[in-house]
């Protein structure tokens, strides 16, 4: 009977387990690679096989909040999905207007979405792109703004030269200013 009871309840976890495993499935924040598979395939996404599970995710995501009228609070939803962080979109009015930030006209019926947390260009950029051109208005023009170093921002972090030049950064990672994220 013993050895009846342990054989069972062996199986009885396994069963579990895979239950456990199944349900994980049913929310995107929790799917694993073949659950990913399965929402991609549902959403009509071009499969993302092989890219990081957080940035899958993240189409996905972005994909489900994409439904419905577009409006400003929609675009930096979907936008924020993506960025893994703070965004703002700027709707320019229907006329020229001049853009004092970027000290340049900007044309009509374009909407700006500024990365505001992060800096340099988020690693899934062109995901967001697609999104973005899925859901707005086919009218409408996008641009995209990032925030690189400057230098008023490594002022502030109060480091030493040998503090920085310790962080071994290659120029690159340097200028973008992508190492202020962590």
């Amino acid at each position: 009977m013993k050895a009846i009871a342990e054989a069972q309840g062996g199986e009885v976890n396994s069963l579990y387990a895979t239950l456990d495993e199944i349900l994980k499935q049913f929310f995107v924040e929790t799917a694993t690679e073949w659950g990913l598979d399965l929402w991609e395939q549902m959403l009509g996404l071009t499969s993302y096989a092989g890219k990081p599970l957080d940035e899958r995710r993240s189409a996905i995501l972005a994909k489900l909040k994409g439904v419905g009228t577009v409006t400003v609070s929609l675009i930096k939803s979907v936008a924020e999905s993506f960025a893994n962080g703070r965004v703002e979109v700027i709707d320019k009015p229907t006329a020229y207007t001049y853009d004092t930030y970027r000290e340049m006209t900007v044309a009509p019926y374009t909407f700006t979405i500024r990365f505001v947390d992060i800096y340099g260009i988020p690693p899934n950029i062109n995901d967001l792109k697609r999104a973005i051109e899925e859901i707005k208005p086919a009218h409408l023009a996008v641009n995209y703004e990032f925030n690189y170093l400057v230098w008023d921002v490594l002022d502030a972090q109060n480091l030493t030269w040998d503090q920085l030049d310790a962080k071994a950064l290659t120029w690159a990672e340097f200028e973008s200013g992508a190492w202020l994220n962590s």
